[in-house]
C-alpha cells in the first residue's frame, strides 16, 4: 500500500475532479502491475495496472489506494468491472469513495464476484494524499494550501517592496514542486502589480505542470482568470487543490474567511525590520481565539532556511 499511495503522489493536482489514485499488483509475491490516475482523469490507476500486469493479474492481490469506482462512464468501464473481468483474486483498498455513485457499492460488487475485500490500510495516509478530491466532495471546494516566505521578524518584503529573494534556491525549489501539485495558484492583484509574477514551475521535467493562474481582484485583470471573492473558489471548475502565494491582503482574506486547509511556512534566518508584514487583518476577536487551530505537521531544513506545515485543526 505504501507503494500505492507513492504512485498516486505523481498524479497530484492533475487529475481533477477524479482522485489521485495509486495501484499496485502483486501475484506471489511479485509486482505484475503499477498505476495511478492519468493527467485529466483518465484512465484511472486500477486500468492502468490491469494493462501492464496483463494475465499475471488473475488471482492476485490488488491495493489501491481508494474504493475501485462502480459507476459508469464515456470515458472508461468501472473500474470494479475491469477488477472482475481480471479474476483478481483479493482487493486491499485503503480508503472508501466518498462519491454517491461509489460509496460502497464497488466494494459490494467485488465481494458479490467472489473477491475477497479489506478496508482501512493506511486510510489515514490515504486521505492525506487525496485530501483535494475529498475536500471537493465533501464541502464542495478546494482544497487550500497557503505559502508564506518570510524573515525570522515576519515581513514578506522590504518597505520599498523589494522582496528578491529572502529564501534561498532550495526552499525556492521546495515552493515550485508545491506548484506543481495544484491546479490553480492565486495572488492579489498588487502582488501582480508590484512583481508581475509568472507563477511557473521551473523545475527540469516539470515545466508543464505549471498551475492555472488566478488573481484576486473586484475587477478583471488582463492575461488573468479573476475571482472577486475567496468564496467564488467553490465555482472553480477542474480545480482540487488551490495555492495561495502572493500577498498579505490574499493570505489575510483567505484566513478571515477561514478557507485555509494547510500553511506552508517558509522562513529565512534573516532580519528586514521596518518592512511589510505576512499578514494583515485576518479577523481575530481575541487572543485565545488564535490557539488550537493549526497542528503541525511537517518541519524541515531546506538549505539554510526553515519549513514548518501546518494543516487547520476542524471538527
Amino acid at each position: 500500500m505504501g507503494a500505492a499511495l507513492t504512485l498516486g503522489e505523481r498524479a497530484r493536482g492533475r487529475t481533477a475532479p477524479n482522485p489521485n489514485v495509486g495501484c499496485v499488483i502483486v501475484n506471489n509475491g511479485r509486482v505484475v502491475g503499477r498505476g495511478w490516475t492519468q493527467t485529466g482523469g483518465r484512465p484511472h490507476a486500477e486500468a492502468v495496472a490491469l494493462e501492464q500486469a496483463g494475465a499475471a493479474a488473475t488471482g492476485a492481490v490488488v491495493y489501491t489506494t481508494l474504493e475501485p469506482c462502480a459507476h459508469r462512464s464515456a470515458r472508461g468501464r468501472a473500474c470494479c468491472d475491469l477488477l472482475i473481468a481480471a479474476r483478481v483474486g483479493r482487493v486491499v483498498i485503503a480508503l472508501r469513495d466518498p462519491d454517491t455513485r461509489t460509496d460502497g457499492n464497488g466494494i459490494a460488487r467485488l465481494e458479490a464476484a467472489g473477491i475477497a475485500v479489506s478496508v482501512g490500510d493506511r486510510a489515514h495516509d490515504a486521505a492525506r494524499s487525496m485530501a483535494g478530491f475529498l475536500t471537493r466532495q465533501r464541502i464542495g471546494r478546494p482544497l487550500v494550501t497557503l505559502k508564506l516566505a518570510v524573515s525570522l521578524d515576519g515581513r514578506i518584503a522590504r518597505a520599498d517592496g523589494s522582496s528578491k529573494w529572502i529564501t534561498g534556491p532550495q526552499a525556492r525549489a521546495h515552493a515550485h514542486l508545491e506548484r506543481s501539485r495544484n491546479e490553480a495558484i492565486l495572488v492579489g492583484r498588487g502582488t501582480i502589480a508590484a512583481d508581475a509574477p509568472t507563477l511557473d514551475v521551473r523545475l527540469e521535467g516539470l515545466e508543464d505542470r505549471a498551475p492555472r493562474r488566478l488573481a484576486l481582484s473586484r475587477t478583471a485583470v488582463e492575461g488573468w482568470e479573476t475571482i472577486h471573492e475567496p468564496a467564488d473558489i467553490a465555482g472553480l471548475t477542474g480545480v482540487d487543490h488551490l495555492m495561495i502565494e502572493g500577498g498579505a491582503g490574499a493570505a489575510s482574506a483567505f484566513l478571515q474567511c477561514d478557507l485555509v486547509d494547510r500553511l506552508l511556512l517558509y522562513r529565512a534566518p534573516i532580519l528586514i525590520g521596518e518592512g511589510m508584514a505576512a499578514l494583515g487583518d485576518i479577523g481575530l476577536g481575541a487572543l485565545a481565539d488564535a490557539h488550537d487551530r493549526w497542528a503541525l505537521i511537517d518541519t524541515r531544513m531546506l538549505g539554510s532556511d526553515r519549513l514548518d506545515a501546518y494543516d487547520r485543526i476542524r471538527s
